[in-house]
């Protein structure tokens, strides 16, 4: 039974990659209406796979996974806002943001299943490591604070945070280079020097270099490990059966990485979400921080999923309503000129 389970499970999963990746492979900016066909699609895939443990096992156990799959998308919609700040502190252009999140989906898959494997035990260097996430999140969101409406792509990543705090451990070339993950040497000697960032100069080691894509990757790969920190133990708590544990929680975040780009899309209509986003990463760091602390403070501030998942519809209905309440008078600015 649990062979079946998961060849079905593992051939839904490779499926549903197949054709997301093939209809994006050109890289190009998703579209609110392609956002909210996927986010539609990733779902159906995962009530498709709750309805056939139903009928072909047992409705106890369609049971389960749809808790898991509920709880976890709950737990790890923080993670969609940590995702757009990343995305806006590196300047990744939207038709290769898809790109980052395929790859990003790919490591959820290898470390969830990390996770699953060896339960909670691995989760009790959590409190300190999530405190110092915590700071990372309401950094990030002092710098989209600070940067406002500024998404101008970044043309030399040479003095970026990142880059500065990674090059120390491995060769960094500080400019985007197309798709890709990894420039090499050859090809950074082939480049025009108008082509290299003013005043950088090669290393004499190193033979392939990492891209602000790949930092940028890491950066989405750590929050979700960070996320994973809650999720995991509640999920594991509903069952202890790690095939409906890890179904349940790869289906919702296939489903939330595609629902992300509904949220990035909603943000050209809807000129206050940002905002709202801002806000909201000052929440989650001090969500993170006080579930953090607890344990090692004792002092029993703990908030809920369900209030935090409040709170987030409640601020993102604020930034809404604000948009339409409140639009922006661009237009109207620019059209006054021409009426005098």
């Amino acid at each position: 039974m649990t062979t079946e389970i998961a060849i079905v499970f593992v051939a839904t999963l490779l499926l549903g990659f197949f054709l997301d990746n093939f209809a994006h492979r050109e890289n190009k900016p998703v579209s609110l209406g392609s956002a909210v066909g996927w986010s539609i699609f990733w779902i159906v895939v995962a009530i498709g796979f709750g309805v056939y443990l139903h009928f072909r096992h047992s409705p106890e156990m369609a049971s389960l996974y749809f808790t898991g799959y509920a709880l976890e998308k709950a737990l790890s919609v923080d993670n969609l806002f940590v995702i757009m700040a990343v995305f806006s502190w590196f300047a990744i252009p939207d038709h290769l943001r898809h790109r980052v999140l395929f790859w990003g989906i790919i490591g959820a898959v290898v470390f969830r299943g990390i996770f699953v494997a060896i339960g909670t035990s691995l989760l009790h260097l959590g409190p300190w490591v999530e405190l110092l996430f915590a700071g990372i999140v309401i950094y990030t969101a002092f710098l989209m604070l600070k940067a406002g409406d500024d998404d101008d792509e970044i043309e030399d990543y040479s003095t970026h945070p990142a880059y500065r705090f990674v090059q120390k451990f491995m060769p960094v070339w500080p400019k985007l280079h197309g798709k890709n993950f990894i420039v090499t040497r050859r090809e950074i000697e082939s480049m025009p020097e108008n082509e290299r960032p003013e005043g950088w100069s090669l290393p004499a080691k190193g033979f392939r270099f990492a891209t602000p894509m790949l930092l940028c990757l890491a950066v989405i790969e750590f929050s979700d490990v960070m996320f994973a920190f809650d999720s995991v133990p509640a999920v594991i708590a509903v069952s202890k059966e790690p095939l409906i544990v890890y179904s349940a929680m790869m289906f919702a975040i296939l489903g939330l990485r595609s629902l992300y780009f509904v949220l990035e899309a909603m943000k050209k209509y809807l000129v206050h979400l940002e905002k709202a986003v801002i806000v909201l990463l000052f929440y989650i760091g001090a969500k993170l921080g006080l579930n953090a602390s607890e344990p090692m403070l004792n002092h029993g501030i703990h908030i809920d999923s369900g209030t935090s998942l409040l709170v987030v519809l409640a601020i993102l209905t604020l930034g809404v309503v604000a948009s339409f309440i409140f639009p922006e008078k661009d237009d109207e600015a620019a059209e006054a000129p021409s009426n005098k």
